[in-house]
């Protein structure tokens, strides 16, 4: 299976942008969508309070459900079980499950109230994904385990550590699962996992889970691979390849392995390997707190570059020729990072736009404010701030900076009006914020002051 990971956490895009951009994964060759809702999900009830205002609605996940079924994508709800929680533990309802009380990043594990929510979210999700095969769990990532007051206290009465205290959640949680919905296969990122002995590990049977490498903050592609029994068979300790790929496989036996890889982000064709996940995720957002990464649009070459190497087994010449086919680029600089040619995928207009506010917004900004001698002289913020300025001098530099901001006005209108189609309104004005603000908004006080 080839997933690619669709972090809603931020700049989750209207469900008609997924319309166009599906069949494109689809022709890359993704064979499933693996789908962390966070707060874009349409809970209901007691959990209402943990949407967004701009959640997707149920008619809308199941129209990504039907387009999905349409161009061959499997799709995978993620659930986050453990950390990464803080779209939930932000809320005052459910501060008191924290691990940490400060902190909204990881449940409290010892409250009966955690198992009894993840319950109903799992439930809710669930439910509206009947055709899926999958759920992921999450678990990754689960910062501050064992330093709240009853993991300590847990810890102290059964002589354990924070692994067994990990390992007991994570069977909760499965067994929930696998109690209420048989036959649906559960996937976990394996980081926290690597954290515990291998004692530990063999003391605890789970049963069947897969487990799928988490590479932290990269967006370089994780190669995955079902873990069948990992409790109770043999455990080797994986080797992470030079590029932070891993792969693993999943034997007949109830064992698991690793292999070394170099340079390509794709499985090792081992004969061994029966079956083998990859996720490959332009990031959104590292946190439900942080800043947005780049926008979908902006990472889909990158993304079919990945999925073109996992599918032909490497960076050929005849992946590189399929992903500019796909794309309609004329050629590409992988270690420049740059496509020439128009291209003809969805969202490109703004691929291209966010490469000109890259490049040149703040640089030609600056470059006016802070090299325009008549401006430093004659127009500083000391004469701005009190109305002081001779017109001659002013003229000198007045048409260039008007034109200089007609010009990028103008532009932004056309910017946000390509965002407005793939996005919400809350993630254009944060796009907009971050991007863009800090360095216009010193050429409009200008203006304005000039006026």
């Amino acid at each position: 299976m080839r997933l690619v990971h669709l972090d809603l956490k931020g700049a989750a895009p209207r469900v008609s942008y997924l319309e166009q951009v599906f069949p494109l994964l689809s022709q890359l060759g993704a064979n499933g969508i693996l789908v962390e809702y966070e707060d874009m999900f349409p809970f209901k009830g007691e959990l209402e309070i943990l949407k967004s205002p701009y959640a997707y609605s149920e008619e809308d996940i199941e129209r990504i459900q039907q387009l999905a079924e349409l161009h061959k994508l499997e799709v995978v709800p993620l659930v986050q079980t453990f950390g990464h929680v803080e779209f939930i533990l932000k809320h005052e309802k459910y501060q008191h499950l924290r691990e940490v009380e400060r902190f909204p990043n990881s449940f409290n594990p010892h409250v009966p109230d955690t198992l009894a929510l993840l319950k109903s979210i799992l439930s809710q999700v669930i439910e509206k994904h009947r055709r899926s095969t999958w759920i992921h769990i999450g678990a990754d990532e689960v910062f501050h385990l064992g330093e709240g007051m009853d993991s300590k206290n847990w810890m102290s009465r059964h002589k354990g550590d924070t692994g067994t205290m990990y390992l007991k959640h994570i069977k909760e949680v499965l067994g929930f699962i696998a109690m209420q919905y048989r036959g649906l296969r559960a996937l976990m990122w394996d980081d926290m996992l690597r954290k515990i002995s291998v004692g530990t590990l063999r003391g605890e049977r789970m049963g069947r889970a897969a487990v799928a490498p988490e590479l932290g903050v990269s967006a370089a592609p994780v190669c995955v691979a079902a873990l069948a029994g990992v409790m109770s068979g043999a455990w080797q300790e994986p080797v992470p390849s030079p590029e932070g790929t891993r792969v693993s496989g999943e034997h007949e036996e109830p064992q698991a392995s690793s292999c070394r890889w170099h340079r390509c982000p794709c499985p090792h064709p081992c004969s061994r390997h029966r079956e083998a996940m990859a996720r490959l995720a332009p990031l959104r957002r590292y946190d439900h707190y942080s800043v947005l990464c780049e926008l979908l649009p902006v990472g889909i070459p990158s993304l079919a570059v990945c999925l073109q190497t996992l599918v032909n087994g490497g960076f050929t010449e005849e992946t590189k020729r399929k992903v500019l086919e796909a794309l309609g680029f004329q050629s590409m600089q992988l270690e420049q990072s740059t496509c020439e040619g128009r291209g003809a995928f969805p969202g490109v207009e703004i691929y291209h736009m966010v490469e000109q506010v890259n490049g040149h917004l703040k640089e030609s900004i600056l470059k006016a404010l802070e090299e325009e001698s008549a401006i430093k002289g004659w127009f500083s913020p000391y004469h701005r701030k009190r109305q002081f300025g001779n017109p001659r001098n002013m003229e000198s530099f007045g048409s260039k900076v008007l034109k200089l901001h007609e010009d990028w006005e103008s532009f932004i209108r056309d910017l946000r009006a390509h965002l407005e189609r793939v996005y919400f309104p809350d993630t254009v004005e944060e796009w907009m914020e971050e991007n863009v603000n800090p360095y216009l908004d010193q050429l409009r006080d200008l203006v304005r002051d000039y006026q």
